[in-house]
């Protein structure tokens, strides 16, 4: 596929990604009686979503919709440098894009910035080992059985969501976008940039430990 194509479905893959993570949010808590029931919206609409993103835009761009999944890419020499960095900025920009849509989905002011602190240690941590697992997932699957890295991705995904005390967003990008909505899914712009660093720090360790793993050995 040309790097034209590539970039419009990374842009349109983070965009529909955002606007099912918030979109889903706002709905979970106008319809929910309390966080959990609205967690639980949210997480099955996002894990649902990706499976599909990535089952149709896999075959298109690779479906990063992740700028850590593309620097492990980059890494893996799976994508050059310059595309790298065309990826990022198309994630992100359709990231954003996704959040304005669901602001006005639901009939929101289209720009805000997120009032909700997610800051501490634990959370960062939680970021760290969330974006490990995923990208820890992603090559597993892609190592074993390709078939089913939609599916994969999509479940660890799910269960994330609940397991990590940050809700596992994994996603710079996501991150990002999510600081400019003040909604159940938002994250203060202060906190972002501790979530950000955690990120590519668990991708990074995934990177390494997964590699010396997936390494195929030579016969003795």
């Amino acid at each position: 596929m040309s790097l034209a194509r590539r970039l419009t479905a990374e842009a349109l893959g983070s965009a529909l990604l955002l606007a099912i993570v918030i979109g889903s949010g706002i709905m979970g808590e106008r319809l929910a009686d309390n966080d959990a029931v609205a967690l639980l919206a949210n997480t099955i609409a996002t894990g649902a979503g990706l499976v599909v993103l990535i089952t149709v835009l896999g075959p298109i761009s690779g479906a990063h919709l992740n700028p850590a999944v593309t620097l492990v890419s980059l890494l893996n020499r799976d994508i050059r440098p310059r595309d790298a960095l065309a990826y990022v900025a198309a994630q992100v920009a359709g990231a954003l894009l996704g959040a304005l849509a669901a602001h006005a989905m639901f009939d929101l002011p289209l720009l805000q910035t997120s009032l909700k602190l997610r800051d501490g240690p634990a959370l960062a941590l939680s970021e760290a080992l969330a974006t490990f697992g995923l990208i820890a997932t992603i090559l597993g699957t892609v190592r074993f059985r390709p078939d089913m890295v939609a599916v994969c991705v999509g479940l660890y995904i799910t269960a994330a969501y609940w397991f990590t005390a940050s809700t596992s967003f994994a996603n710079p990008a996501v991150t990002i976008a999510r600081s400019l909505s003040d909604t159940f899914a938002g994250i203060a712009p202060a906190s972002a940039p501790a979530f950000i660093g955690a990120q590519i720090v668990g991708a990074l360790a995934a990177w390494g430990l997964m590699g010396w793993l997936l390494k195929e050995e030579k016969p003795a």
